[in-house]
């Protein structure tokens, strides 16, 4: 299953691959979008001029496709008959291959036994052969063959006294033979006994007819029994190493190991199972592929060292480039990645001038991504996926050779290493050309993924993430109320949205009480509007106060958020005015709250 994915964020932009980037993209995939792009190069210049007016059209595409996701239940009891059939199905074999240490380097003794094993195949491979090389000498005497034959129509019949006589003087011969000779002297003997014994069937025929001819066979049989205890003890030669490794009191088996994924056993409670959903929705659950992936997963872990990986100080270079910042509207961390960042050249060399640097970078980036991870809530009804938001202004490019090397071997581990971690992703600032490079690959992805991306030019960034993230916990570069440092207002501190209209003036009233200050703050998406503040005392004697003189609010202001505070000695309200004089809608965000003075 090509799950969500960085897969045109790398390609395109070729800047580092988000947090929790845990797309498993096939491998058809992956190659397919690599190849478009490598092979894609700056617009021609008559291309420039169409696309920038189409962009509107297709980012409106890609908002409305993207609503149609919604995040599976983790919830064992919800699952539909044939996921629950193959959870359960993983989980045996989970615990089976936890009970034979398959996830980890089986133990000395088990390799040890191999060899023994061989010995004892051999030998008895050898005693075989040597068997079969007596029968064939046995069986080269025509008048044995004949006997043989011709007794297998007969059906049973006792044995008459000559044979039992011939047959007892064969097992005195056994029990008193000495040392078996050397191999040569073994064939004569059972020779003539069987020539001897093919005389007297000659000379019985006539008297006795078929019974006779029963009782030699049984005497035959004696006669052919009598040549193998040389066999015999050469078998027991070869015996004691397979009879010591037998009779051996063998080990204790090994309890079933240990193994944990992201702080979490996988064998354990509801939290394990959650874990599992992972590995099978990321390979659509077919049980035998999802365990596999989850064995490597486990070796890789192992073989990169995340447990001590989690305890380095690999510096703060990248914070701003990567953060988490607040939830979106359903609960989901938020991980912003600003690749405008490296736009910086001594950051840039920094990160990417040489293989050390870049493997530093990788380690960092996975050291991140598993201290967000272990903050997530694996119980079923909890949070465990995470919502990234892509910055493409002002990123680099695809012709960063250094930073394409390190984001395809980035993306490489995190869709390899963790699956379905993301809701969203969510792509901002886009400028026209990746979404024309999107269409290009977009075939490649299956409709989860692409159901998952959503795009937006930097006209429609602050409305875009304002579908799925409060404003009051977006942050304020991209159109948001949130900023960092005290400010008067915090997260839990709710804003209310207004549109304004097209060349209208749009006000807002606040009730301010006698003897208290009252604080406001406010942010217009769209700018290009004039904004001012007053105060209107409640008595019809009473002065009206300018607080904010009218001014025009743009996109360059230093100030993008309007924050104001006013002292009241009595009842009145504060107004706030907004003169949209464009032809196109503006949007207005705002909260306030009174603080009781102390005088």
């Amino acid at each position: 299953m090509a799950e969500e994915t960085l897969k045109t964020a790398a390609a395109a932009s070729e800047a580092p691959v988000a947090a929790a980037e845990v797309a498993v993209v096939p491998e058809a995939e992956k190659a397919e979008a690599t190849v478009v792009c490598e092979k894609d190069g700056p617009p021609e210049p008559e291309a420039a001029v169409e696309e920038p007016v189409k962009v509107v059209e297709e980012e409106k595409e890609k908002i409305t496709e993207s609503a149609s996701f919604k995040e599976e239940s983790n919830v064992a009891g919800e699952l539909p008959d044939p996921q629950k059939k193959a959870l359960d199905e993983l989980k045996q074999l989970v615990q089976e291959a936890l009970n034979k240490h398959e996830f980890t380097a089986p133990p000395a003794p088990v390799k040890e036994e191999k060899p023994a094993e061989e010995k004892a195949a051999k030998a008895v491979e050898e005693e075989g052969k040597a068997c079969d090389e007596t029968a064939a000498k046995d069986e080269s005497t025509p008048e044995l063959e004949t006997v043989v034959v011709e007794s297998k129509e007969e059906k049973a019949v006792p044995p008459t006294a000559e044979a039992s006589e011939s047959a007892a003087e064969c097992k005195e011969e056994e029990k008193t033979t000495p040392a078996p000779p050397a191999p040569a002297a073994e064939v004569p003997e059972p020779v003539k006994e069987v020539t001897e014994v093919v005389e007297k069937v000659e000379t019985c025929v006539d008297e006795d007819g078929a019974k006779k001819i029963e009782a030699i066979q049984e005497t035959i049989v004696a006669v052919a029994t009598s040549s193998e205890p040389p066999k015999t003890e050469e078998t027991e030669q070869v015996a004691p190493p397979e009879t010591a490794t037998e009779e051996t009191p063998a080990a204790p088996p090994p309890p079933p190991e240990e193994v944990s994924i992201w702080g979490i056993p996988l064998l354990a409670d509801e939290r394990s199972d959650v874990v599992l959903l992972k590995f099978l929705r990321a390979r659509d659950f077919k049980v035998k592929e999802a365990l596999t992936m989850l064995k490597n997963v486990v070796a890789w872990r192992k073989e990169f060292g995340i447990e001590s990986l989690l305890e380095e100080d690999l510096g703060t270079e990248q914070e701003k480039v990567v953060y988490m910042h607040g939830v979106d509207k359903e609960g989901h961390p938020v991980c912003y990645n600003a690749y405008g960042e490296y736009q910086n050249k001594e950051l840039y060399n920094a990160t990417f001038s040489d293989e050390e640097k870049r493997t530093k970078f990788l380690r960092w980036r996975i050291q991140f991504l598993e201290k967000s991870i272990r903050k997530l809530d694996f119980s079923p009804d909890g949070i465990c996926t995470i919502v990234q938001v892509n910055d493409l202004k002002n990123s680099p490019g695809p012709f960063k050779r250094e930073l394409r090397q390190a984001t395809n071997q980035a993306l490489q581990l995190l869709q390899d290493n963790y699956p379905e971690f993301v809701a969203r992703q969510v792509f901002i600032n886009v400028p026209w050309w990746y979404l024309a490079f999107y269409k290009m690959i977009n075939p490649f992805f299956t409709q989860r993924t692409k159901s998952k991306f959503v795009f937006a030019g930097p006209s429609k960034t602050a409305e875009t993430l304002f579908k799925y993230i409060a404003p009051e916990l977006v942050p304020v570069q991209y159109g948001g109320l949130s900023r960092e440092g005290e400010q008067e207002f915090t997260s839990s501190d709710t804003v209310t949205e207004e549109i304004i209209k097209p060349a209208t003036k749009h006000t807002i009233e606040f009730p301010a009480p006698e003897t208290c200050t009252f604080v406001w703050e406010a942010r217009v998406v769209g700018y290009e509007v004039t904004y001012g503040a007053e105060y209107v005392p409640a008595a019809e004697d009473g002065y009206t106060v300018i607080i904010q003189k009218s001014r025009k609010i743009t996109a360059t202001a230093d100030e993008p958020v309007i924050c104001g505070s006013f002292k009241c000695g009595e009842p009145g309200k504060v107004v706030l005015t907004f003169d949209n004089q464009t032809s196109k809608k503006k949007k207005v965000l705002y909260r306030s709250k009174t603080k009781v003075s102390s005088d």
